[in-house]
């Protein structure tokens, strides 16, 4: 049976989401990859319980994560409950998120109708074994959907018991305004909302979605800190055949060419000096945005996360290391 760290809160930071009650680890496990049907059952487990034992309470799944088998990462966390960490249910914040394809028809196709967002809530549930996610998204911003619909989906589901808070993911700043109005009116517990953002990718910066995260009193959780791999060691010396980029797995893997990799050798020079692996300091960086309450990690296996889980421990940078690190941004 499961026994966690007993020292497992020691060393983590929680950030409080927003001007909200709700406190969230400082790094989140994401299912996004690496925690479907086609992969090892005992190394997600040991993923689980590895995280936990360093004091990460926040994960983050989604209704299709587990592709091509949609639901197979929440089927897989609700078995790592039942072997042992259900007993811990009162200890972790769980969300869940729905809105990109999921199943056939015109209902579960990417959308935010009321229709689409109720019965995927239902299913995750039962994928999960749980009464209740603490943390319902709508995962993307439907254009064909009014944002009332939407908005009145995420809030009744708070309503019926089945989520303790609603978020928000992929929605710019000007989309996040107009759902923030309508939590207002409803008095929804909307308390975060979940963008890309990293050293390489700053639209949230220009956007202005941070700014208004700390106006307005919401929290940002972010995904893909490390830009698919780029913020670590994996491409300081070319693209490795089993990489994301190597593999063909990435979106972006056209970016990585040799001034990319001048890039990342120059910001590992200044994570060393720092003490650090760049995957660290990219996440330190990440985290050092006073508007980010967590940065969702994606991971492999265990010794990532626990290398990753380092990061909390060097969070502030000088003056001097900010303009190195925007200096060769710039290049």
């Amino acid at each position: 049976m499961y026994a966690p760290n007993e020292k497992r809160y020691e060393n983590m930071v929680y950030n409080r989401c927003g001007k909200s009650g709700l406190k969230l680890s400082a790094l989140s496990l994401g299912f996004w990859q690496n925690f479907g049907h086609r992969d090892s059952f005992a190394n997600i487990e040991e993923m689980c319980h590895t995280a936990f034992d360093l004091g990460i309470t926040h994960f983050d799944l989604a209704n299709n994560y587990g592709n091509p088998f949609n639901g197979s990462a929440e089927e897989n966390l609700g078995k790592v409950l039942d072997r042992g960490m259900r007993a811990y249910r009162d200890e972790l914040c769980i969300s869940t998120k729905a809105g990109y394809d999921m199943w056939a028809g015109p209902y579960g196709d990417k959308n935010g109708s009321r229709k689409y967002l109720t019965a995927s809530l239902d299913q995750s549930l039962k994928r999960l074994k749980l009464d209740y996610v603490d943390i319902f998204y709508h995962h993307v911003p439907d254009p064909e959907t009014p944002a009332e619909e939407t908005a009145l989906a995420l809030d009744n589901a708070v309503r019926q018991g089945k989520a303790l808070y609603v978020g928000i993911s992929n929605y710019n700043s000007e989309q996040t305004t107009e759902m923030l109005k309508i939590f207002r009116e409803l008095k929804t517990p909307f308390v975060v909302n979940q963008p890309s953002y990293s050293m390489l990718n700053r639209w949230i910066e220009r956007d202005g979605l941070d700014k208004l995260a700390l106006e307005q009193g919401f929290g940002i959780a972010v995904f893909s800190p490390l830009y698919q791999g780029f913020l670590t060691n994996r491409y300081l010396n070319g693209i490795p055949d089993d990489s994301r980029v190597g593999k063909g797995t990435t979106w972006i893997k056209n970016e990585l060419d040799d001034k990319m990799i001048a890039k990342l050798n120059k910001l590992n020079d200044i994570a060393a000096t720092r003490g650090q692996k760049l995957s660290q300091m990219a996440l330190s960086w990440v985290l050092s945005n006073p508007a980010v309450t967590t940065v969702l990690i994606g991971a492999s296996r265990p010794a990532q996360i626990i290398e990753n889980a380092e990061a909390v421990q060097k969070l502030d940078f000088t003056a001097q290391e900010r303009e190195n690190i925007e200096k060769v941004l710039a290049e």
